[in-house]
């Protein structure tokens, strides 16, 4: 088995619930993320452990299944993927199009001060040794763009407390 993870921690001044709640708005996602571009099928918010999404990569064509696995507000939030990764639009499954392999994203929030909420993000990619994968989606993992994703979420909190 083959896996990449990277984490990218910020520390932000709004409150570890704001933060959360934020973040884990899948709707956010698509302002935030590099690697977003739609979010489909999103159950009523806040999601619950079991609610299944899709999200566009960034060619809009590939989808990615997800689940919520935990949810702690405020503290811990993770989501896996389902089925194969970055299947065709029109097989929603994934049962003939994409590739094997699983995604894990896990958000973590802590108040190492007073006025600080410290969120920590990690995303691991899992994949069988035989099974290539496209450089486009080791990508995604790289630190710089989790810290671009950072930058956006701390960008858009700023804007919802203008």
């Amino acid at each position: 088995m083959g896996i990449v993870t990277s984490t990218s921690e910020t520390a932000f001044t709004q409150s570890a619930e704001t933060v959360y709640d934020f973040v884990t708005n899948p709707d956010n996602w698509t302002k935030t993320y590099p690697g977003s571009a739609h979010i489909g099928n999103l159950p009523e918010l806040p999601l619950k452990v079991g609610d299944t999404w899709q999200e566009a990569g960034p060619d809009g064509d590939r989808i990615f299944s997800w689940q919520l696995a935990t949810a702690v507000r405020p503290s811990l939030f993770v989501f896996t993927s389902l089925g194969r990764l970055g299947h065709d639009r029109d097989d929603p499954h994934g049962l003939t199009s994409g590739l094997d392999g699983r995604i894990t994203v896990t958000y973590r929030f802590s108040r190492p001060g007073q006025d600080v909420t410290l969120f920590a993000r990690t995303m691991t990619i899992e994949a069988h040794q035989d099974t290539p994968l496209p450089d486009r989606l080791f990508q995604q993992a790289n630190p710089a763009r989790i810290d671009e994703y950072h930058a956006a979420v701390a960008r858009e909190l700023g804007r919802t407390a203008d």
